[in-house]
């Protein structure tokens, strides 16, 4: 990679809680682009750390603030030439989801029920050991 190519960097929260037969993730529906559901997050601006970037996009997108528990992997999507942070993090129980103007609502979802790539990093997250996973899509 030369000095002056750029690249994307983001950064992601898997917020779970507890399901009727399984553990249940946090997804938010975009309202641009293909209108798709992924995890709450987003892309770094300049001059942030990851843990900046998503503690900034946590409170924008959702209206709260998030508990960072660990950085569980990073991910390489050859078709966005990005590397995506997978963190674990966690809400209050009580706390009430404001979503921003860039999504139109949220749901939590069964882990069996995401797309394959979610699944994979959630997946990941959940058997955190201690080291970062490191994938590429």
């Amino acid at each position: 990679m030369a000095y002056n190519d750029k690249f994307r960097l983001s950064c992601h929260a898997v917020i779970l809680r507890e399901g009727m037969d399984e553990m249940e993730v946090l997804l938010l529906k975009a309202t641009y682009g293909s209108y798709s559901w992924g995890l709450p997050g987003g892309a770094l601006e300049p001059g942030e750390t990851i843990h900046q970037a998503l503690l900034r996009e946590c409170r924008e997108e959702l209206g709260l603030s998030v508990e960072v528990q660990y950085l569980s992997g990073v991910y390489y999507h050859q078709h966005y030439d990005s590397q995506a942070f997978i963190f674990r993090c966690k809400i209050d129980e009580s706390a009430q989801i404001t979503l921003s103007d860039e999504h139109s609502e949220y749901r939590f979802v069964a882990i069996s029920a995401l797309s394959a790539v979610q699944k994979v990093r959630v997946c990941d997250c959940l058997e955190y050991s201690g080291a970062a996973v490191s994938r590429k899509f």
